[in-house]
C-alpha cells in the first residue's frame, strides 16, 4: 500500500503556509502557527489520531487570528483528502467520545465526499487565553469544506473551555483515524453508489 501523505502550500496576502500530513503516522507533530493555544490543539490532534503533522504558518496576527486558523484548516482539509486517495477499503464511518475532566465531547464522521459540519458548542466565555473560541467552529468548517466529509461535533458537558476544546480536538482526531483506517476486509469503495 502506498504511503498516504500529502504536502500543501498556500500563500495569500494574509497567510503563508507549508503543511505536511501523513495519515498512517505515529503522532509526530512539529507545528508553528504563531498562536500558542492553537498549536497545543494541533499537537493533541496529531498525537491522538496517530497522524504526522508538520506546519509552518506566517499569518497576519497583527490583524486577527482568524485568517491563520481558517487557512490552516483549509490546508489540513486539502491535505487529508489528497492523502486519503481513492478511499478503497476504508472504514468510512467512525465516532469517538473523549472526556477531559468534567468535559465530554462526541465526534461522528462520515468520509462521504460531501462536506457538512454540524457543530453548536456552548462555551463559557469568549476566549481561552487570547484565543477566540468562535475560531473553533471556523477551523472545523474549513477542514470539512476542503476535506469533503461530514462532521458532527457535540459538546455534551463542560465547565471549562480549555478542557472542552481539547476534548473536541482529541475526539476529532480519534474519529478521523477510525474512519480513514483500512479495514483489511474489503477492496471496494464503501458506498452503494460505487464512489465517494
Amino acid at each position: 500500500m502506498a504511503e498516504r501523505k500529502a504536502q500543501i502550500q498556500r500563500k495569500t496576502l494574509e497567510t503563508n503556509i507549508d503543511l505536511e500530513f501523513v495519515i498512517d503516522g505515529i503522532g509526530r507533530c512539529d507545528v508553528y502557527s504563531g498562536i500558542g493555544f492553537f498549536d497545543h490543539m494541533l499537537n493533541a490532534f496529531a498525537k491522538h489520531g496517530l497522524f504526522d503533522l508538520v506546519l509552518r504558518c506566517q499569518g497576519d496576527l497583527d490583524v486577527d487570528q482568524h485568517h491563520t486558523v481558517e487557512d490552516v484548516g483549509i490546508c489540513l482539509g486539502q491535505a487529508f483528502e489528497k492523502a486519503l486517495g481513492d478511499k478503497i477499503g476504508i472504514q468510512r464511518f467512525a465516532h469517538s467520545y473523549v472526556s477531559m475532566d468534567e468535559a465530554l465531547a462526541r465526534v461522528v464522521i462520515d468520509l462521504s465526499g460531501r462536506s457538512y459540519l454540524c457543530m453548536a458548542p456552548v462555551f463559557q466565555s469568549t476566549v481561552v487565553g487570547d484565543f477566540p473560541v468562535t475560531l473553533v467552529t471556523e477551523f472545523f468548517r474549513a477542514v470539512t469544506d476542503h476535506g469533503n466529509f461530514n462532521l458532527h461535533i457535540d459538546l455534551l458537558r463542560s465547565d471549562n473551555d480549555h478542557h472542552a476544546i481539547e476534548a473536541i480536538f482529541k475526539a476529532f482526531a480519534q474519529a478521523l483515524d477510525g474512519a480513514s483506517v483500512h479495514t483489511g476486509r474489503s477492496l471496494d469503495i464503501p458506498s452503494t453508489k460505487g464512489q465517494l
